[in-house]
Order: C-alpha cells, then sequence, then structure tokens
C-alpha cells in the first residue's frame, strides 16, 4: 500500500518533525492537535514555535484536532510520549480506517502492563498492520535537514511502502523485521543515557562514561533477548547508534535529565526544568518490572531507579556498581 495520505498523531517535536518529513515527501500529511486552540495556533503560524522554532509547515501539511480527519488516511503515526499512546489510540480507534498502516514513533515501555508500543496499538486498534520507527534521531537535527538515518520495523507491515515515505536523501531509512529489538533498543537507550548525563556532571570523565554506556547496551540486549530480539539489532542504528546519539547530545533530554538530578534538582524538580517529557524516567521503572518478570539482572537500571526515586546520592550508587564482585566480561550474559 503506497502512503498518499498520513496522520501523525501528537504535536510533539518529534510528531511535528515526522509531519513535516512526509509532507516534505509529497504525502498529504494531518497533523492531530490536542486542542481545537492548539491546532489554531499551529495552523496560522505555519511552524511549531515552541518545538521546533523555524521550521517551516510545508504546504501539504495541515494542523487539526478534529479526528474525523483521519478517515481517509493509509498511515496513522503514533507520536506522543509513550504512557499516554495507549489513551491516545483509544480516542481515535473508530476513526481509523481497517486497513490503515500503524507505525509507532514513542520510545518507551507502558509502566503497568510492561508492553511495547506497537503491542499497545496492536490491542488498541486490532487487525491492522504495525510498524515502528526508532534510531539516532533528535528531532532539531532531522528536522533542519542534517545527515540522518532511521530504521522501521514490522512483522507484518509493508516495510518497502513505509520507508519510501519517509525516506530521502537526507534521511536515510533501513528497515527490519525485528521489531521487538527496535523497540527496546529505543526505550532502553533513554535509561542509559540519562546515567550518562549524571557522569558528565559528576566529572567521571571519558573513561566511565565509556563504560557505563558498555555495560548498559549489555543490559539492554540482555532484556531485548530475553523478550525475544535479535541481539545483533542492538549493535546497529536502533540500539548502539541511538544510544550514543541520547548519551553525548546537548539536544537528549535523557542526557539533560542526569545532569540536572547528578546537580541536585529532585527528578520532579529537573523534569519541570527541561518543560518536555524526558521518556527514561518512564521506562526505567518499567523496564525493571519486565527484568523481574523475564529474570534478567540490570544493575545499571536498578541504581538509576534508587537515585531518581529513592533520593539515593548518584556517587553512592557509582560506588555500589564499582564493588560487586569482579566477572568475566560476556556482552549480553549476566554481569
Amino acid at each position: 500500500m503506497t502512503v498518499h495520505a498520513a496522520a501523525v498523531i501528537g504535536p510533539t517535536a518529534w510528531g511535528t518533525t515526522l509531519a513535516v518529513l512526509l509532507a516534505r515527501n509529497g504525502v498529504a500529511v494531518t497533523l492531530l492537535a490536542r486542542t481545537p486552540a492548539e491546532a489554531e495556533v499551529l495552523q496560522a503560524a505555519r511552524e511549531h514555535h515552541r518545538r521546533l522554532p523555524g521550521i517551516a509547515f510545508p504546504l501539504g501539511l495541515v494542523v487539526t484536532a478534529d479526528s474525523h480527519a483521519l478517515r481517509a488516511v493509509d498511515l496513522v503515526c503514533f507520536a506522543t510520549p509513550a504512557q499516554t499512546v495507549a489513551g491516545n489510540a483509544a480516542a481515535v480507534a473508530s476513526m481509523v480506517p481497517p486497513r490503515a498502516m500503524l507505525l509507532s514513533a514513542s520510545k518507551g515501555i507502558e509502566i503497568a502492563t510492561g508492553r511495547r508500543m506497537s503491542e499497545v496499538l496492536r490491542d488498541a486498534l486490532p487487525g491492522r498492520p504495525v510498524a515502528a520507527l526508532s534510531g539516532p534521531n533528535l528531532s532539531r537535527e532531522v528536522a533542519q535537514g542534517l545527515p540522518s538515518t532511521t530504521v522501521i520495523a514490522s512483522a507484518d507491515a509493508p516495510l518497502d511502502n513505509l520507508r519510501d515515505a519517509f525516506h530521502s536523501g537526507r534521511f536515510r531509512v533501513y528497515t527490519s523485521a525485528d521489531i521487538v529489538g527496535v523497540e527496546f533498543g529505543g526505550a532502553l537507550k533513554n535509561i542509559v543515557a540519562i546515567a550518562a548525563g549524571m557522569v558528565d556532571a559528576l566529572g567521571y570523565g571519558d573513561n566511565a562514561k565509556a563504560a557505563i554506556i558498555t555495560r548498559g547496551l549489555a543490559e539492554i540486549t540482555r532484556l531485548g533477548v530475553a523478550a525475544g530480539a535479535d541481539p545483533l539489532t542492538f549493535l546497529g542504528l536502533a540500539g548502539v547508534g541511538d544510544l550514543i546519539a541520547t548519551s553525548y547530545s546537548a539536544l537528549s533530554r535523557n542526557r539533560r535529565l542526569g545532569e540536572l538530578v547528578a546537580q541536585g534538582r529532585t527528578t520532579g524538580d529537573a523534569l519541570a526544568e527541561i518543560g518536555e517529557t524526558a521518556e527514561g524516567a518512564a521506562t526505567t521503572p518499567a523496564a525493571l518490572g519486565l527484568a523481574e518478570r523475564l529474570r534478567v539482572e540490570m544493575p545499571i537500571t536498578e541504581a538509576l531507579h534508587a537515585i531518581l526515586y529513592t533520593g539515593l546520592p548518584p556517587e553512592q550508587a557509582v560506588a555500589a556498581l564499582l564493588q560487586r564482585d569482579p566477572k568475566p566480561e560476556r556482552g549480553a550474559t549476566p554481569a
């Protein structure tokens, strides 16, 4: 199914970027806002002043709050915060055509259930093909047309058609059949990025940051493989690629969250200062719950949870990690 018309649920920075990408490629795009007032402001301004200032909306992009606009689309992209995807999907379910493709661009795990976002969409909108998009995709860089890459994964959606809808000379799209690995890579790297930001703020140096990222990748891989992912996926764009970008970029909200908490802010105050969703804050307890069910050891995630939600000083968490019994390095095996 060639994508002629698409809808993007959520005028987040990433949702707006995806809408812009599709419209630049000649797809008729509806960006679904939360309220009529928000839609009116965005439609009149023809850019998202708050999230993506300076990025003009192409002519083919229309902003509305009327979900009836979804009735004629081939593709519905969900780009809301992960913990709201279920509610947003339920709200538009009656308007989504039965043959429309669904694409998750939200990087998270549902806290209450441990579901990946594609599972949330499949449950809310049954019978439709579902895909997930993930990779080293900092929204401002992508929207500005800086060279970027991503991965679209699915077990049942027409990947060639989805690739063609987004692919351009500045945004290279790869495809994968491992939707489990692509989604876990995108969600779990935010946890490690928070820890990386703490390392930066504490002045622990590049050796420590490399260690956190590398051992964090081992944790991501362990949990992903236990859930059915291909371990090689975590060596690709949706794994280590996204992890590097999010752990090092000044544009990364999750890295910034780690910096602020290490500087003494509470988690709530840090999130309020950032002013946008930092998915790793919610993904941390979600990942731990899933790890417990799958019997996967995640010491970095456990330490980060203690820092974010019980007030453990980051310095004490680092000391505890360093004092763990020495073991051989074996990648995704328990360590």
